[in-house]
């Protein structure tokens, strides 16, 4: 699968470097493109760096791996993502991380819908952390990726890419409930930095 990448941070360059290795074509697209081109020197193969808008040409999944404060930015230089699957993993965080920029009315994922006409948008790995991502296996448990989106067919191919990593995809509803995953991470973020839990993660339950 052609994946492209707007963000090189910690998510972004995991979650890009991850598929990569799983044989997916992988494109990032950064706003300094000389400082991502050394993710080709850390990952090697099947990956490519660029632009925003380079990248949203180059795949058929995009992954929205931004700080919140630069999200509106980068969509805007990104370019058309019409009928493009939009993976978004950011959270409308506090500068202080001690709440939510957004209202209980409209969630950050609801407003990347907006900033992304034609979009189909799929709120996902929010809420677990990229340290997880790279080692998701906690015994006889995977841990689990929970997500929400409006596509059925968007939301699949995304729950399969999260498979390939060995977690646990939980489809929690439509794009409605995004803001109940981004409240989901800032749960994490007490529990890594006010609990000392960093290594940890959520698992729905199936009985």
């Amino acid at each position: 699968m052609n994946i492209g990448i707007i963000g090189t941070g910690h998510m972004g360059g995991t979650l890009g470097g991850l598929w990569a290795q799983k044989g997916n074509k992988v494109f990032f697209g950064s706003r300094d493109v000389r400082k991502a081109a050394g993710l080709i020197r850390v990952i090697g193969e099947n990956i490519a760096v660029g632009s925003y808008a380079e990248a949203v040409k180059f795949g058929d999944v995009i992954l929205l791996a931004t700080p919140w404060w630069a999200t509106k930015e980068a969509l805007e230089s990104a370019g058309s993502l019409h009928g493009k699957i939009l993976i978004d993993c950011t959270n409308p965080l506090k500068k202080d991380y001690s709440g939510l920029t957004t209202t209980p009315e409209l969630s950050g994922g609801e407003e990347v819908a907006q900033w992304a006409p034609g979009a189909k948008v799929v709120k996902a790995f929010n809420s677990i952390s990229f340290a997880i991502l790279k080692s998701p296996n906690f015994g006889q448990q995977n841990a689990g990726m929970f997500y929400c989106g409006d596509d059925a067919e968007a939301k699949s191919i995304v729950a399969g890419l999260a498979r390939e990593l060995g977690l646990d995809p939980v489809d929690c509803g439509p794009l409605k409930t995004a803001g109940m995953l981004e409240w989901l991470c800032l749960l994490w973020l007490q529990l890594a930095f006010k609990q000392d839990l960093p290594n940890s993660a959520f698992k729905l339950l199936r009985r």
